[in-house]
């Protein structure tokens, strides 16, 4: 497979129409039409439907856009990289991180090297630890911001001086927001929605003091955006990290849970991986930024 027919592929799957994506392309529809029929008979797969009206992939063709995806994107960084001139810090900085407000310190340091090397530009994607971990695997990522334990036998990392403590966001004519303190024995009985990557965690339940099966669980959310919509809409009670969700002026509040549970942060990045000069700066400012913060 050749990667300007990758990216071809990438095209029509994202236009889902042959026109449109001949035109974003610059080439011919009957070019553009070969050239995805020589990919289906080298693959020995049918990737597109082709409709009236539009383009729509097949099961392979999901499959296929997934990894079509990662391969550009990994050989335009590679590309990007084997350019950069060794005595000049620019090109990118791939970082993944879940929802924390203790991002802003990540930021903080991004945007203190941008303008000493404004060269340099950074990309943030946010996901869960399952998603991100993988990508971060693949190459994609030049770091991930996770929670919890690290597995040292894969990852570098430092630890990051922050906590996030977990609370409850929830409508404010809930029976819950009322309560001085909430505890880990009010959920018991209370429909919960969780994060899906908090499922694996066994040290969340043992806080809460039932297992999965023992709790009502009506939904789980991906990021916590979604999650506040549906305690918007009576779904149930969003448990969540703190200083995620604005409740200021809504129909909503945050609680914490008590006893306080907290979960620590780190920035990893893959072991044995030869990192960019430019990736290699942006440690040692954070390194330097992490020793400023905890003396103060």
């Amino acid at each position: 497979m050749e990667l300007r027919v990758l990216e071809y592929f990438l095209a029509v799957a994202r236009e889902q129409s042959i026109t449109k994506a001949a035109e974003y392309l610059h080439l011919t529809q009957p070019t553009l039409s070969r050239q995805l029929s020589e990919l289906e008979n080298e693959l020995g797969k049918q990737l597109l439907i082709r409709g009236k009206h539009r383009i729509t992939l097949t099961d392979d063709g999901l499959l296929l856009r997934k990894r079509a995806g990662e391969i550009v994107s990994l050989a335009r960084r590679t590309e990007e990289e084997i350019k950069n001139p060794g005595n000049i810090l620019e090109g990118s900085i791939y970082i993944g991180t879940g929802e924390s407000g203790s991002v802003r310190n990540i930021i903080r340091v991004a945007c203190d090297m941008q303008k000493d090397y404004p060269g340099v530009h950074f990309h943030f994607t946010s996901g869960d630890s399952e998603d991100l971990v993988d990508r971060l695997d693949k190459g994609l990522f030049d770091f991930c911001i996770l929670y919890g334990d690290i597995d040292q036998s894969k990852y570098e990392y430092i630890s990051l001086p922050y906590t996030e403590r977990w609370g409850l966001i929830m409508r404010n004519d809930s029976e819950l927001a009322g309560k001085k303190q909430v505890t880990t024995e009010d959920l018991w009985d209370k429909p919960l929605i969780l994060s899906r990557h908090s499922l694996t965690w066994p040290k969340f339940f043992k806080w809460i003091g039932k297992s999965p099966d023992e709790l009502n669980i009506p939904s789980t959310y991906n990021l916590v955006y979604n999650g506040a919509l549906m305690a918007q809409e009576k779904m149930g009670y969003v448990l969540t990290l703190e200083n995620l969700v604005n409740t200021k002026g809504t129909d909503l509040c945050f609680k914490y849970v008590y006893p306080i549970q907290t979960l620590n942060l780190s920035i990893v990045w893959k072991k044995y991986q030869t990192q960019s000069k430019t990736a290699e700066k942006f440690v040692d400012l954070l390194v330097d930024y992490i020793g400023k913060q905890t003396r103060i």
